[in-house]
């Protein structure tokens, strides 16, 4: 999958989202409310790392942490498409200029991540 799949299946579920509070009487979220439940999995995400790091006690925690990151995931890009934010170019601007940043500073040029 890449970025647009992702982001297709989101608003999907963002659809089914509203659909399922409307039959219960309530309001589509706002934005507002997305940023709220996004700032939740947070976190939810930050204590899975610390047991996963050892620093705290979650049963299946290292089971948990993708569900939770597809779950910041999943925010982001639902807030990105209210907010019609092209994520690509904005990651690709966001991350040339933190390389230009640390060239300019005579930090390493590339790392390698896992």
């Amino acid at each position: 999958m890449d970025l647009s799949d992702l982001q297709t299946r989101a608003l999907m579920i963002a659809e089914l989202y509203d659909r399922h509070h409307a039959a219960a009487g309530r309001e589509r979220w706002s934005t507002g409310d997305l940023a709220l439940g996004f700032v939740g999995d947070v976190g939810d995400l930050a204590k899975l790392v610390m047991a996963v790091d050892g620093r705290r006690v979650i049963p299946d925690a290292e089971a948990k942490l993708g569900h939770e990151l597809a779950d910041c995931l999943w925010s982001v890009l639902v807030l990105a498409d209210r907010y019609d934010v092209d994520l690509v170019a904005e990651f690709a601007r966001m991350t040339d200029g933190i390389e230009e940043n640390l060239r300019a500073e005579g930090g390493p040029a590339t790392r390698t991540r896992r």
